[in-house]
């Protein structure tokens, strides 16, 4: 990899709540739309749960002392709104707040910096029996969570992201219908994109008023570069419409470009925007927060939902075990349009990483060159992206922990770190002894 990133790049890892920390009725946390959907036959791969999985709300001493073995700057970690407000709205409970606090005040005095996550789809299951996303009471809803959590943890976490990947929460919970809560409707799609936006906004604001320090905020996008998988007309309309379904229906709005007009028109369903929820959801803010994890070769598909194009496979292209391209410049290249189009004054690649079929040898050991090659090509394409300029401020590999791949159950394995969901047993993976070296010779070299 080339080495040459800024001396206070930061190196992270990242995690999300429901996909580590089990303990899903200690404490007295409330459901989540996650729970419930675990229980729908057949939407969870082998019908597995986040019921146990990692058991993190339980055993993150030891997943600390692991993270300071690997010697990260910075841990982003999400927290689980139905463990702060059980109900979504109303009473804080204590004990799950509390639990926070005391992981929050263990990062720092391990030298680890916080970035919370404040949303990261596990919503409360009371709200969504009384709309869900779809309805815009859970906006303010979520401004009301973000201002507990920003009042409680506001004085020790600086850095926070307000909302994680709006379009797999608004797209594939409630158009496909392959997320919770497992919704197929246009309508309720739009309409829950649009309050998870206005719910970034609202949390831009609550954040900023309640915390006791300057805030570095963000919202958290998954973006994908995508071409035609042909010179056809129709392919190339099609690749149009999948980037504004993809990535310019949301970076528009939050960059105060309100929404594109020409995805409006694909949709047929105008946003229900009221009053000044454009200025809103265009707060100003301090990073863009990149997922990134593939390119999308599409072609037109009039018969298929909005927005009338599919994601074809690339012929050749070395995958993941999620089928997913490996293509690395595809990060720089989504690096320099966050730059050159919006504008970005910094950028944190807050999720990057990949599941492979790992091998587990006879001594435990878990050489998995395949991850390795990964990290490397995309942290190559990070660097050099700084090195034309890019403001490229950290990278947080996806995920410190082997967890709960949503829809996919537990078979597929993107950690840094093994865990075996029987024994829960830890195993520092080569990817993870790799990513521990990178880490100790930028620190040499600061």
């Amino acid at each position: 990899m080339n080495p040459a990133l800024p001396s206070d790049f930061l190196w992270g890892a990242a995690t999300a709540a429901y996909q580590v920390e089990g303990a899903v009725g200690a404490d007295g946390r409330g459901r989540s739309i996650w729970d419930d959907f675990c229980l729908v036959p057949g939407a969870i791969d082998n019908g597995d749960t986040g019921d146990v999985v990692c058991d993190h709300y339980r055993r993150w001493p030891e997943d600390l002392a692991i993270m300071k073995q690997l010697g990260l700057d910075a841990y982003r970690f999400s927290i689980a709104w139905p463990r702060v407000i059980p109900g979504g709205r109303g009473p804080v409970n204590a004990l799950g707040l509390d639990h926070y606090d005391r992981f929050t005040d263990a990062l720092l005095e391990a030298g680890i910096r916080p970035f919370v996550t404040l949303f990261h789809w596990d919503l409360p299951s009371e709200l969504q029996a009384a709309g869900g996303w779809p309805a815009r009471d859970t906006a303010y809803a979520y401004a009301e969570y973000a201002a507990v959590v920003a009042a409680r943890l506001g004085d020790r976490v600086r850095d926070w992201n307000t909302v994680n990947e709006p379009l797999c929460s608004a797209w594939i919970g409630y158009l496909e219908g392959r997320f919770a809560p497992g919704v197929q409707d246009l309508r309720q799609a739009v309409d829950a994109s649009h309050h998870l936006l206005l719910a970034h906004g609202l949390g831009v604001e609550a954040i900023r008023a309640n915390a006791q320090q300057p805030a570095n905020i963000g919202l958290v996008v998954n973006l994908s570069g995508i071409e035609p998988a042909s010179s056809r007309d129709e392919d190339i309309a099609a690749a149009v419409r999948m980037d504004g379904h993809v990535n310019r229906w949301w970076l528009d709005p939050s960059n105060g470009r309100g929404y594109p007009a020409d995805m409006i028109d694909v949709y047929g369903i105008e946003p229900p925007v009221v009053g000044n929820d454009l200025e809103i959801i265009a707060a100003p803010t301090d990073f863009h927060g990149l997922n990134y994890y593939f390119r999308q070769l599409v072609e037109d598909d009039p018969a298929g939902p909005a927005p009338y194009a599919r994601q074809v496979p690339v012929e050749g292209a070395a995958t993941t075990a999620m089928g997913w391209e490996i293509y690395g410049q595809g990060l720089a290249d989504l690096i320099h349009r966050l730059r050159d189009e919006y504008g970005s004054q910094a950028i944190y690649i807050t999720e990057s990483g990949a599941a492979f079929d790992d091998k587990v040898a006879e001594d435990g050991a878990v050489i998995d060159t395949d991850r390795i090659a990964y990290l490397d090509e995309h942290l190559t394409a990070v660097a050099g992206a700084v090195a034309d300029g890019a403001p490229v401020k950290g990278y947080f590999a996806w995920s410190l922990l082997d967890n709960f791949e949503w829809a996919n159950g537990l078979d597929k394995r993107f950690g840094l770190v093994r865990v075996d969901f029987d024994t829960q047993v830890r195993t520092v993976k080569a990817s993870g002894q790799y990513y521990a070296d990178l880490i100790a010779e930028h620190r040499a070299r600061r």
